[in-house]
């Protein structure tokens, strides 16, 4: 079985599929960080548009991210540092021409009603 796509020991089952699958809600920012990432790996739009903080998801647009989603090849992910309220983490990836890409981003998140939500990101030049 594959570890899962967050790069955790686990099969994709018993780690971020849960949480995508709305089964197990995360447990902490790092583990929303590490289920987002694998949303993307998977193209699950309705999730990363769910944990985002209901105060942003105005400005999201469902086609693009599924289009960001699905027209990148997904490698890997790095988590540089994590606390309580914040992730700072590289996604490694190749754009749609085979350009190796990283998407280096201090990603901020609150926990309110019992669930952690994405709230924004502040993205790093490389």
């Amino acid at each position: 079985m594959k570890n899962c796509f967050c790069g955790s020991d686990e099969p994709f089952s018993r780690c971020c599929g849960q949480a995508i699958k709305g089964t197990v809600p995360s447990e902490s920012a790092e583990k929303l960080m590490r289920s987002r990432y694998s949303a993307y790996v998977m193209a699950a739009v309705d999730y990363l548009i769910a944990t985002t903080h209901v105060s942003r998801r105005a400005r999201l647009v469902q086609k693009e991210i599924e289009q960001w989603a699905k027209t990148n090849n997904w490698q890997r992910l790095e988590i540089i540092y994590a606390d309580t309220y914040s992730v700072e983490f590289k996604a490694h990836f190749r754009d749609r021409s085979g350009k190796k890409q990283i998407h280096h981003e201090k990603s901020a998140f609150v926990f309110e009603q019992g669930r952690w939500y994405y709230l924004d990101g502040e993205f790093e030049d490389l």
